[in-house]
């Protein structure tokens, strides 16, 4: 009992680990102490971690409703999911970019209320085309799904730019590993509530005979982002009544000195930060570029099962939600298991990087499994859902939270805001070659 409570025990955020942490040169890191850890702070952080992913992964458990609103198109039908991904991917790219280098004035808690608002009426447009838009063309459907995607896209990176460089204000890593559980949350709840939807709704079929989901579904399923993303809202506001943002940053930043510190911060020169966090920038890129070819083959691999006779879980309309629903479970117990400090690698760059290079394996795995339901090598929904899905969905969530955790060890004080953006950008980068590469994998067969 007494080695299981070692365990489990919170050390105090950036205290000394025995000998030190090694940076990516060589040299010796000290951990810095900082504030007392709060549950209502944490609870907060996770909040916005949700909210951070939330229409990322709202967009990808949609996949059936818009496989029905593309079916006129074959072209449109088979290429949407990775133009949604790749748009998507690369408004999120130009916005941290663009913000990364607006260090000087950046007001991070007015960038993550603006994405939270962006949010609110993109979501509310969403669940409006549902009930108004039902009979557009296909064409006309893909032009207002793109705009919708790119303003999310903004919103993401107004909330992940402001987040992560926010919550580095606070000198408590496991705040940073609140935001990344409330990342992994933010895939199970919409997959989960996709689900609920569908089945809640009486079923539908094509004239073929084929399941098909109705928009009373996905009305409800949008709507319910738009709660969400307020009530995130709300939550920011009564953290921002309890720690005035501006008094904070001065106080941790130069608790030192007691001259008033410059109106303006000090920009700190990418090159810089690269150089300190070279093997965790690389290996956070190298994780989601490589965890981005899950979504274009979880939306085209089907149950084993026959879907005219089999349950209506396994059926595509649910089946492909529960297939994100099982890697997005993985990705949350991954970034949970790092809360446990004996389970955490921060202090090893070098073989985090390692793991991120063995995920690779997972490309010919997913060629195993009943792509556009023309058989599988192994036919197993088990194989499928448990193996290959939660496994990849824990390495992607234990790898990319260690690196979010981690990187505060190898950064000085004064760098922690401008280093948060940047690990946040670097992981985007990741996502954006991943988004561009999946189109490969769209035509695997």
């Amino acid at each position: 009992m007494e080695r299981l409570r070692r365990l489990l025990q919170r050390r105090t955020s950036y205290e000394p680990l025995e000998g030190g942490s090694e940076g990516p040169d060589g040299e010796r890191i000290e951990h810095l102490k900082h504030e007392h850890f709060s549950w209502i702070d944490y609870s907060v952080f996770l909040l916005l971690g949700v909210a951070m992913l939330w229409a990322w992964n709202m967009f990808l458990a949609a996949a059936p409703y818009f496989q029905r609103r593309f079916e006129s198109s074959e072209s449109l039908l088979r290429n949407f999911q990775s133009a949604e991904l790749s748009i998507y991917t690369a408004g999120n790219l130009g916005s941290m970019t663009l913000l990364t280098k607006l260090q000087a004035r950046a007001s991070y808690p007015k960038r993550i209320m603006a994405s939270l608002v962006i949010n609110i009426v993109v979501f509310t447009l969403l669940a409006m085309s549902t009930r108004i838009f039902i009979s557009v063309s296909a064409g006309v459907y893909f032009a207002f799904l793109m705009l919708v995607v790119f303003s999310a896209s903004l919103a993401t990176g107004l909330c992940q730019n402001g987040v992560f460089a926010y919550v580095s204000t606070f000198g408590r890593e496991e705040y940073t590993q609140g935001i990344m559980a409330g990342q992994g949350i933010a895939g199970v709840l919409p997959c989960i509530a996709q689900i609920v939807s569908v089945l809640s709704v009486p079923e539908r079929k094509t004239e073929e005979g084929a399941p098909q989901e109705s928009s009373t579904s996905a009305f409800a399923y949008f709507l319910t982002a738009t709660v969400i993303s307020t009530v995130c809202l709300a939550a920011f506001v009564f953290l921002l009544s309890r720690h005035g943002s501006r008094q904070r940053i001065k106080q941790i930043l130069h608790a030192d000195d007691e001259t008033d510190p410059p109106a303006d911060r000090v920009s700190v020169p990418m090159m810089r930060l690269l150089g300190k966090l070279f093997w965790l920038a690389g290996t956070i890129f190298l994780t989601f570029t490589i965890t981005m070819i899950f979504p274009v083959f979880t939306q085209q691999i089907q149950s084993v099962r026959d879907p005219l006779t089999s349950p209506r879980l396994f059926q595509p309309a649910t089946f492909i939600p529960l297939a994100f629903l099982l890697w997005n479970i993985g990705d949350l117990l991954g970034r949970l298991v790092p809360a446990v400090p004996a389970l955490t690698l921060t202090s090893k760059p070098r073989l985090l990087f390692v793991l991120a290079v063995a995920r690779i394996v997972f490309i010919p795995i997913y060629l195993l499994c009943n792509i556009g339901g023309k058989g599988a090598k192994i036919s197993s929904d088990i194989f499928y859902l448990l193996i290959v899905q939660l496994l990849f969905g824990f390495t992607n969530g234990y790898i990319g939270s260690n690196c979010m955790m981690g990187f505060v060890e190898y950064v000085d004080a004064e760098e922690r805001e401008a280093a948060g953006g940047f690990m946040s950008l670097c992981l985007v980068a990741g996502l954006t070659a991943g988004s561009f590469l999946s189109f490969l994998a769209a035509g695997a067969p």
